[in-house]
């Protein structure tokens, strides 16, 4: 009897197994071609600006970018008086003043991004107490996190037969578990590109991961183009002392 009914538990378990896989199942990310992949990889300028429109326009609502200085928009192509206007475009609060007050005045390209929320809990608060991440290292905190933040944000769509949705919540492949909080961010025309380019969810995806891309890790093309020199570097003293050893030890010959 005690066989009989391991057995029978054994079964049960097996026929339970695909079902516990697919509500479990997370997604391969979809794999972009990204123009800062690789050794050469370079930030596609025009993109990462897109991409700040993205994410002044929509994500900014929700999330932070407390690591990024408005001064290092000069890096992506900005003029330092379109830097200054933009940045002006924000309200920091600052103090205390001489009065011991605190007070709000205009950003200065000296200043961070500001968040959208005065603490945590006020961002718990306003989102049925899931926090929104502050976005300045977010692609670093993913395996593969550019491709799957752009499978996230174009990934949403009706959950398939046998997902129970919780209410207030999202279908989402890419998301672990299927089940996201955050309801789809990005819609096709979303927001009007100043360069005419035509916003589908998938560009403004796009656009948003390379800005975000960049924000995490600003020095990338530095940190590349000086691992270029250090090779080539070696690779002309490593030819250099292959010639002198020659010279020196060619009469043992």
């Amino acid at each position: 009897m005690k066989s009989f009914a391991h057995l029978l538990c054994v079964a049960a378990m097996l026929v339970a197994a695909p079902a516990f896989a697919s509500s479990g199942h997370t997604a391969e990310p979809k794999q972009q071609d990204w123009s800062f992949d690789g050794a050469f990889g370079r930030f596609d300028k025009p993109a990462i600006q897109r991409g700040l429109q993205v994410y002044k326009e929509v994500c900014s609502a929700c999330h932070g970018l407390k690591r990024v200085a408005f001064r290092q928009l000069q890096d992506v192509g900005f003029s330092e008086a379109e830097v200054k206007s933009f940045a002006a475009s924000y309200q920091i609060h600052d103090g205390p003043n001489d009065d011991g007050e605190m007070f709000d005045r205009p950003g200065r390209p000296s200043d961070t991004f500001p968040g959208p929320y005065a603490n945590d809990n006020a961002g718990r608060r306003a989102n049925n107490g899931a926090l929104p991440p502050d976005q300045s290292l977010l692609v670093k905190a993913r395996e593969d996190g550019a491709n799957y933040m752009y499978s996230l944000l174009t990934g949403y769509h009706e959950a398939p037969e046998g997902v129970s949705v919780p209410e207030g919540a999202h279908y989402n492949p890419y998301m672990p578990g299927g089940i996201i909080k955050m309801a789809a961010p990005l819609h096709d025309e979303g927001v009007t590109y100043q360069d005419g380019t035509k916003a589908t969810v998938e560009q403004q995806a796009h656009d948003v991961v390379n800005f975000l891309q960049w924000a995490a890790e600003p020095e990338m093309e530095e940190r590349k183009g000086m691992g270029i020199h250090v090779m080539l570097f070696l690779g002309a003293m490593t030819c250099f002392f292959y010639l002198v050893k020659k010279r020196i030890w060619s009469n043992l010959h």
